[in-house]
Parts: structure tokens; sequence; C-alpha cells
């Protein structure tokens, strides 16, 4: 915790009532949340990023593409546009955010959207035609004037939200009870060998609550990495150096796996949804080689040689119960209809 966060101490009890009568407000009825006639399935998180919400809402994406006509809509953080827009393959970052367009590129038969009002971006999506019949939103826990079918609450393994405390000494952007209002908890970023014990001790700190059901996860990096046009494995990288530049929250488990691999490489971080600026641009173009999370990658692509650089794709991989979290938001789905 560095100096400043512990002078902002004694704010977070003024942040604590602020949040807590919100939701109470919300909770008792007096604030009004809006419900919609199709499914609406929310992916978020109590603390301030880094918990894997994208790799969450492509597993759900990959899920149901196939079974409804499929939406996300996302706030499109930083971008330098407002109200809502659509997503295509051909947007820029700037007008609609680095993760709704990485969504796009990946999974173009799907529609994406982007509006940080979540009722006037719903509204929006159901004046298409033919209108969505299931809409994510991603990173809309804390939007109560929306009340979702389902909820999707995520929690990092080394930052567990019970271990946190609120804005702005810690990260949590409301009080712990918060969770209450999740159908599902998912500990995300496991270690790939985390015990039957390990588990347990999580869950008896989380204190899930008997309606709701835990999942741990872990990330799934691929054997290659990408660009637009090729793609080689990770073992030719073994003698060679390269540059790993992130601007996510957490690049910890991506640096991690990359060190346990035996991969030579110096590794540049900016802070989470950086937008480059032209300096910082040329100095990445230097290196012959340059490595990025898919997320950095729809940022950097644009300007920068396509030949040198390359990034890393990542999953979610469920440590065990992958078959029930898949059946219950495909029942959640079938309750809906």
């Amino acid at each position: 915790m560095n100096l400043l966060r512990k002078i902002l101490l004694p704010i977070v009890p003024v942040y604590y009532m602020v949040t807590w009568l919100r939701n109470k407000l919300y909770d008792l009825d007096i604030k009004k949340s809006m419900t919609y006639e199709v499914p609406v399935i929310a992916v978020g998180n109590l603390s301030v990023g880094g918990t894997g919400k994208s790799p969450m809402v492509e597993y759900l994406i990959r899920l149901l593409r196939d079974k409804v006509h499929l939406a996300t809509l996302s706030r499109g953080y930083k971008r330098e546009t407002n109200g809502f827009q659509l997503v295509t393959i051909n947007s820029l970052v700037k007008d609609v955010g680095d993760e709704p367009l990485q969504f796009k590129t990946k999974f173009c038969d799907i529609v994406v959207g982007v509006d940080g009002d979540r009722r006037n971006g719903i509204a929006n999506l159901m004046n298409l035609r033919p209108k969505p019949s299931l809409i994510l939103l991603d990173d809309a826990y804390q939007h109560r004037k929306v009340k979702a079918s389902f909820y999707i609450l995520l929690t990092p393994y080394d930052d567990l939200y019970c271990d946190d405390i609120l804005l702005p000494t810690g990260n949590l952007r409301e009080p712990r009870k918060g969770a209450d209002r999740a159908n599902i908890v998912v500990v995300t970023k496991c270690p790939g060998d985390i015990t039957q014990e390990d588990r347990v001790r999580v869950a008896q700190k989380l204190r899930i609550k008997s309606n709701q059901i835990l999942f741990f996860s872990t990330i799934n990096y691929g054997n290659e990495i990408f660009n637009t046009s090729a793609n080689r494995s990770l073992d030719s990288l073994k003698d060679v150096f390269f540059v790993l530049v992130t601007g996510i929250a957490n690049p910890k488990p991506l640096i991690d796996y990359y060190t346990s691999i035996g991969l030579d490489f110096k590794h540049v971080r900016y802070p989470d949804h950086h937008n480059f600026t032209t300096k910082e641009l040329s100095d990445i173009n230097k290196h012959d080689l340059i490595i990025t999370t898919e997320k950095d990658y729809v940022r950097l692509s644009p300007n920068l040689s396509s030949d040198k650089l390359w990034y890393q794709p990542i999953e979610v991989k469920f440590i065990e119960g992958k078959a029930d979290f898949d059946a219950r938001i495909l029942e959640n789905l079938k309750k809906a209809k």
C-alpha cells in the first residue's frame, strides 16, 4: 500500500456509507432497477480491474453464440466518444475501447455495443433487427439501474475480495456484502495445481451463501502466439530474446508463465487500458520481436510493424465443474425464455 492510499484511509468510512446506502436503496426498491424481456447476464467484480472479466466474457460467448442471437455490451473504457456505439471490425480503439473491439474482432458474428449507460445501451440493442435474444454485460456488477437475470462475480485467487477494503485505500468498489447478489462466484487465476484443501480454505474465507455456487478457474495460455497473418509456437522463442509489452491491470500471471517455460524477455509495463503516445510507440517499435496481450494488440497493431508484433491468447479453464457451470448458464437461459 503506497503512502497516498494510507493517507486517504479516513475517507474509507465515507465511501462505505455512500456505496452501502446506494445499494440499500436499490435493495428496498426505492431506487428502481429495470428488468428486460431477454436474459441479461452480468459479469463483474467487487474490486478494480485485474479479475479476468474479458476471458470470462469470451468463454460465455463461445458457450452461447451458436444457441442464441448474442450481444455484448461494455462501457468502452477510455474511449473518446459518448453514448451508444455499435462496434464493427473496422472500428477504432479510440471510438469504442480496446476490449469491445477485441470481442468483435474475434467473434465477428455477434453484436457488440458500448455505452456507459447500460439502460440506454440495452434499449439501443433491443431496437436492432433482429434484436438480441441474450445480452452479456461486461463489467456491470455495480450498474444497478439494470437488474440482470444472472450475475457472475469474479475474484482473483491472490487478491480475494474478502481480503480487501474499500477505495481509496483498498481496491473494492463497494462493500463485501455486495457479493451476496451473485448467482455464481468464480475464483480466477488459480494455480493449476491448486489442492482440494486450498479450495476449501478459500471457500470458507469467502463465506459463500447457500444459494450461490463457487467455481475455481485458471488461465490457459495457448501454445502459440499470433498476429494478423501468422502464428508461431512458444517453443520457437526458447532461444530468442523479446520484449513483453503489457497495459493490463495484472500482468504477473503471464510473466510467471513465460518465466516458468524458460523464455528470455524484458517486460515493459504500462497502466491498464493505456493510450500509447507517439514516443512510446516509437520506443517499442525499435525492438525486433514484441509480444503483447490480446487487449493491447488491438491498441498497438495499427501503429507497429505487423511482422514484429504478436499477441498471446488466453482462455478460462475451470479446475473442475466446467459441465456444471455450463449447465447453470444454459438453465438460466431456458428459464428466461
